[in-house]
C-alpha cells in the first residue's frame, strides 16, 4: 500500500508578513492539537518540521512531545537561517531573506548543530528528518546534516525554480528543482555518508478544474491550464480537487508515496495571508476531512524516519 507522508513546516505566526527587527509570536501552537487529531483519526502521523521559535515554546513542546513519543507524530527539523542562533551579519545586498546556503560553512554547521541539540534538550527526541528553510540546498548543507545525524531530508520541490527568490548578498536566490527527480534518491556527501531524499510531491498539469465562484475564478483556471501548472498536495481552501487529483496521478505512478505540505500558521485563523479568519480556517478542515477519507482508501500513513526505514531494508 502507497504511503501518505504529512509533513508541516511548523514556524511562528505569519513569516509572510515578518519584516527584520519584529518579534516573532508563536500563538499558532494552540491550533496544532486539531489538526494532529485528524490526522490520526485517519491513521496518518504528521512529521512536525520545528524551527527555532516553535521549539522555545513550552506549549509546543508539551504537544510535539506527547504525540511523538506515542508513536503518532514525528519531530524533525526545520531552519530560518535569518533568527536561527548564533546571529551572524552578512553583508545586506538586496531585499531577501538570507538563506541558510548564504552564511559560511562554519556558521552554517553552528545554526545546525544549535538547533539539532535544542530539540533533543527540550524534547529527548533527536531529530532525522529535515527540510529546508525557503527550501535552498547545496551540497554542503547535506554533508553538515549527515554530520548531526539526519538521514532524510523533504527539500526538494520536482518542477519548482526558486531562482525568483532573493537572498541578501549579492546574487543570491534560491535552488533550482525544476530538473530535479520526483522519486527518491541517495544524497551522497564528501564524508562518506548519504541522505535520502524524499521530494515534496508536486505534478506538472493541463488539466482544467473549474472554479464556480466566480468569472474571475474560471479564467484564472482557464489560464493555469492552457500554459500548465505545478501542482501540490498543499491546501490553499479552494483545491480540494486538484489534491485529489494529484493523489489519484501519484497511485497511478511508480512513486510509492505522496507528500502533503502545509505551514503551522496556516492552521490559524490570521496566521497566514491565506487563511485570515474562522471562516476560512472552518472550510480549510472541511476539505481536510474529505481529503483525508479520500486518502486513507488507497494510502497508508508514514512518518519520513518510517519511509526511510522501510526504504533502506528494501533497497
Amino acid at each position: 500500500m502507497k504511503k501518505l507522508i504529512i509533513t508541516i513546516d511548523t514556524e511562528g505566526d505569519d513569516l509572510w508578513s515578518w519584516k527584520q527587527g519584529d518579534a516573532i509570536t508563536t500563538n499558532n501552537t494552540l491550533f496544532l492539537d486539531r489538526f494532529q487529531r485528524l490526522c490520526n483519526k485517519y491513521n496518518f502521523f504528521p512529521v512536525w518540521l520545528t524551527d527555532y521559535e516553535m521549539i522555545q515554546d513550552d506549549r509546543y513542546v508539551e504537544f510535539v512531545k506527547k504525540y511523538a513519543l506515542e508513536g503518532k507524530a514525528e519531530i524533525g527539523m526545520h531552519l530560518h537561517a535569518w533568527n536561527n542562533p548564533p546571529m551572524y551579519q552578512l553583508k545586506v545586498a538586496q531585499e531577501g531573506a538570507p538563506y541558510l546556503i548564504e552564511y559560511p560553512d562554519d556558521v552554517m554547521e553552528a545554526k545546525i548543530k544549535f538547533l539539532t541539540d535544542l530539540i533533543f534538550e527540550r524534547t529527548g527526541i533527536r531529530p532525522v528528518s529535515h527540510r529546508a528553510g525557503r527550501w535552498a540546498t547545496n551540497e554542503k548543507y547535506f554533508e553538515l546534516l549527515s554530520k548531526y545525524g539526519y538521514v532524510v531530508d523533504c527539500s526538494v520541490t520536482p518542477h519548482v525554480d526558486w531562482k525568483i527568490s532573493l537572498g541578501q548578498t549579492e546574487g543570491s536566490c534560491g535552488s533550482d528543482y525544476s530538473s530535479a527527480k520526483d522519486k527518491p534518491y541517495s544524497i551522497g556527501t564528501s564524508n562518506g555518508s548519504s541522505i535520502l531524499e524524499v521530494p515534496v510531491t508536486i505534478i506538472r498539469s493541463h488539466k482544467l478544474f473549474l472554479k464556480t465562484s466566480s468569472v474571475k475564478n474560471l479564467a484564472r483556471s482557464i489560464w493555469h491550464a492552457m500554459k500548465g501548472t505545478e501542482l501540490w498536495i498543499r491546501p490553499n481552501g479552494d483545491n480540494l480537487e486538484e489534491m485529489k487529483y494529484v493523489l489519484d496521478q501519484t497511485y497511478v505512478s511508480d512513486r510509492d508515496y505522496a507528500m502533503f505540505m502545509i505551514h503551522s500558521s496556516e492552521l490559524m485563523p490570521g496566521g497566514s495571508p491565506t487563511f485570515k479568519d474562522e471562516r476560512s480556517i472552518e472550510k480549510l478542515y472541511k476539505n481536510l476531512e474529505a481529503f483525508f477519507a479520500y486518502a486513507s482508501r488507497k494510502y497508508k500513513g508514514s512518518t519520513l524516519k518510517e519511509y526511510f526505514v522501510k526504504n533502506c531494508r528494501d533497497m
